[in-house]
């Protein structure tokens, strides 16, 4: 039997394993310590490239499920169901490749509690897998609410002085909005007799059925991407998590609400994903301009990125509801993108803060005198920000800009304002950062990125030029994916149209 026969399972489960192994390591001395980050950056590393070989392997021709295992658990309800298409894959490779970065950007920076801090990501992992792996509805559920117990114990132990409310916080928003999501999946149980995700995506709900349906798993995926004004939680859970958490909780879990209104909303609720469309882009285009404006006017760093994640947030949703293939191309490498640059600006945060214990931006200014390389570095990834052409950024939001005015040109320039308010932000934390007049005299001895860092953030940067310049990887991989969920939607919608034409 061939790897490739259950290479997703080993995609998804390897760092369980390497959970187990960190826990097993005898004592508690800079040996073992050692041992355990060893153990969980080989772990995350092996996923990562098992997690290629996986994209290698991918037919980007179809838009059925690849990699599929089907095992029944209980009969006729939850089973061991796992699968890709071009709309998860990439989520997968995208968690696998941040994994082993994350170990090594806090390789010496957390010092207490070593083998739960490792346990907790490996865990983690396996979780935001599962949650793009799965093709059953119960466990996607269990993946889904399962991720938000690690993240909890991250924020809560790692993280800064008000660490304990933050996570409270976090857990509650999130977990009282899937509340409901847990109700729609028992409704949608006794509709459809299965909870396999295959069927679901043909099976015909009622339109009245619909509405409630979407209803509920909107006030999930709403609060988890986080969308505005849902969005209340997100800012103290970044500035009170340690870099790490920063790094997963917006490259990675906002993602999981993205991929649900792929998955669920659109294709399985058509008739309530058109009616609600409106609804959406009114609260897409708030979060791009009023989130952006409240960005303006932050003095702490992690807290004006939290605030550019939503409003970056706000162009997946309006691109994803465009319900187009550009649209919806456009909002998943906005994604993926995103993904990878925020991922990179929560490190740089994190650099700085190791040296100096502070996030507040008026404590620094004139750093490039000092750390030429963090500055350079940094400028790459601010400009990937603002989606500067050449770099991923600009990818994202002009495929779901072109999309969205194919649409509404009104909503689309409401969300070109954001474009301009998102340079006001970034350029302006950078100028306060980096430029200026070297002050203050605790800056003065500050040391530049070292050759562990540079290893941390370079892939980073390289991804970032890359996809910039040559995006057809990530485009190849979801155009047949989307164009069968885009073809499929306006199907559905345009049958309910002409039933209620017939009925009038």
């Amino acid at each position: 039997m061939t790897i490739s026969a259950h290479i997703l399972t080993y995609v998804t489960f390897l760092p369980l394993v390497g959970a187990l192994f960190v826990l097993i390591v005898p004592g508690s001395d800079a040996v073992a310590l050692n041992n355990m980050r060893r153990i969980a950056l080989v772990t995350t590393l092996v996923t990562f490239v098992l997690s290629l070989a996986m994209w290698a392997m991918f037919d980007n021709s179809t838009s059925d499920f690849q990699f599929v295992e089907n095992y029944e658990w209980i009969q006729n309800s939850i089973g061991y169901r796992m699968g890709v298409d071009g709309i998860s894959m990439l989520f997968i490779v995208l968690t696998a490749m941040l994994m082993p970065i994350v170990i090594l950007s806090t390789w010496g920076s957390v010092e207490t509690r070593v083998r739960e801090y490792m346990i907790a990501f490996l865990v983690l992992e396996t979780l935001m897998n599962g949650v793009f792996a799965t093709l059953d509805l119960a466990m996607f559920y269990v993946f889904f609410e399962g991720g938000l117990i690690p993240m909890f114990l991250i924020i809560g132990i790692w993280g800064g002085k008000r660490r304990i409310q933050a996570s409270y916080k976090f857990f509650f928003y999130t977990f009282t909005g899937s509340v409901l999501m847990l109700l729609a999946i028992m409704a949608m149980y006794w509709q459809a007799g299965t909870l396999d995700i295959r069927q679901l995506l043909k099976t015909s709900f009622p339109p009245e059925m619909q509405t409630w349906l979407w209803l509920a798993f909107f006030a999930s995926f709403a609060v988890k991407l986080p969308m505005w004004p849902f969005h209340r939680w997100l800012p103290e859970a970044h500035v009170e998590a340690p870099t790490a958490g920063s790094v997963v909780l917006a490259a990675i879990l906002l993602k999981m609400g993205g991929y649900g209104f792929l998955r669920f909303s659109l294709p399985m609720f058509p008739d309530a994903s058109a009616y609600f469309t409106n609804f959406v882009f009114v609260l897409s285009v708030g979060a791009i301009v009023l989130t952006s404006l409240v960005a303006l006017v932050q003095e702490d760093m992690k807290k004006l990125i939290a605030y550019s994640s939503v409003a970056h947030m706000g162009y997946v949703t309006m691109g994803i509801f465009a319900a187009n293939q550009l649209g919806v191309q456009g909002a998943i490498f906005q994604m993926l993108s995103h993904g990878i640059v925020s991922a990179a600006l929560f490190l740089c945060v994190g650099v700085i803060y190791d040296r100096m214990h502070t996030r507040e931006i008026a404590a620094y200014g004139g750093l490039v005198e000092r750390m030429p390389r963090y500055a350079a570095l940094f400028m790459v990834f601010t400009m990937a920000n603002v989606g500067l052409p050449g770099t991923s950024g600009f990818v994202g939001e002009f495929l779901t800009l072109i999309g969205i005015f194919q649409v509404n040109t009104w909503v689309a320039a409401g969300a070109a304002l954001g474009v301009i308010l998102s340079a006001g932000y970034a350029l302006w934390l950078y100028r306060r950062v980096i430029f200026g007049v070297l002050e203050k005299e605790t800056l003065k001895n500050i040391l530049d990125l070292s050759t562990r860092e540079m290893w941390v953030l370079v892939p980073l940067i390289l991804l970032t030029i890359l996809f910039g310049f040559y995006p057809a990887p990530l485009l190849d991989a979801t155009a047949a994916s989307v164009s069968a969920l885009v073809g499929q939607y306006h199907a559905a919608v345009g049958m309910a149209a002409d039933a209620a034409q017939a009925v009038h």
